[in-house]
């Protein structure tokens, strides 16, 4: 949900949008096909950027990051959520499909290296990927740094944000009956897949409100009702992933293996205030990895549109173009 927080504040530091010049999608012959888009410079330097959630999906703001004269933009919206078939589909759906996905777009768009750039669940799937694959992308940029671990997960469903939003959070746990809010994700887990339409819809609506009214710093916890369509993939694949401790082998899987990504450029920027992603996380990370350079802005949260976050990621993205 928070592509949508405040975008008008950040856009004096974005390029102007631009229209894609490739556009398809790619069958992954699984039931399941994946929206894929290229904008900028067809020969400029490959990147790709993953999108938050799960289940968030693209928008054309994302373009917008990058010199369009030196950088070649690939975007896809992940299984189930955008404009990806079926929507809100969680069969085959588990970050392995995904990094599968990833390698089967790198090479059907014929790129042997790439700059990779996420934010929130983007970053963690970014790690991922680079962890499985350490020899495909050139840099890593990272936003609002997220390691799926159960800590995480405990202190945005568990009552850890709740103490600072606690207006905000009574509305969503009162969705919940008393005696189900020892655990939130598997009480909404339990709506989300009921099987009715109408009672997936209003549990969306509240999975996808709680996160998206902590997005911003400059947020006063009230929460937009989001569209249908949106919210039931997004609360849905996201539920789906954290339910399943995001499909890891263990639990700080990212920590444990920082070692294969050594050798790659990390820069991340992370919101002093975070309050869905807090910033020890990626204090961690950089401490982990030798070539990380974290930048920690001042009056920023956790949305990509955060204006000093917007600032600081196309800074870098230039840097990079220079190096």
């Amino acid at each position: 949900m928070d592509k949508h927080s405040g975008q008008k504040r950040a856009v004096s530091f974005l390029y102007p949008l631009i229209e894609p010049f490739d556009q398809r999608m790619m069958d992954m012959g699984d039931g399941h096909q994946i929206y894929v888009e290229q904008s900028g410079n067809p020969n400029g330097t490959p990147v790709v950027v993953f999108h938050g959630g799960p289940g968030g999906g693209c928008s054309p703001t994302m373009r917008r990051y990058f010199d369009p004269e030196v950088y070649r933009v690939v975007l896809f919206d992940q299984r189930g959520c955008g404009r990806s078939k079926p929507q809100a589909s969680i069969e085959n759906n588990t970050t392995w499909h995904l990094i599968a996905d990833i390698e089967r777009i790198r090479a059907a768009l014929g790129i042997e290296k790439w700059v990779v750039f996420g934010g929130s669940w983007g970053a963690t799937l970014a790690l991922l990927y680079a962890q499985a694959h350490p020899d495909r992308p050139t840099a890593l940029v990272l936003r609002g740094v997220f390691a799926m671990t159960r800590a995480e997960l405990d202190w945005f469903y568990g009552g850890g944000a709740a103490q600072f939003f606690p207006e905000t959070w009574t509305k969503f746990a009162n969705m919940i009956p008393e005696d189900e809010r020892v655990d939130m994700i598997a009480a909404y887990h339990k709506r989300l897949f009921s099987g009715n339409r109408t009672t997936e819809v209003a549990y969306a609506r509240a999975w996808a409100a709680w996160e998206n009214a902590l997005a911003s710093v400059y947020s006063d916890g009230s929460t937009a009702t989001p569209p249908a369509e949106y919210a039931h993939a997004f609360s849905r694949l996201e539920n789906h992933y954290f339910i399943n401790a995001g499909f890891l082998e263990q639990d700080g899987q990212i920590f444990e293996n920082m070692d294969r990504i050594a050798h790659i450029p990390g820069y991340i920027v992370q919101g002093r205030y975070d309050m869905i992603c807090p910033p020890h996380t990626a204090q961690k990370i950089a401490d982990l990895w030798p070539g990380a350079h974290l930048s920690i802005i001042r009056d920023a949260g956790h949305a990509l549109s955060e204006p000093g976050i917007s600032a600081e990621l196309v800074r870098t993205m230039d840097s990079l173009a220079r190096t």
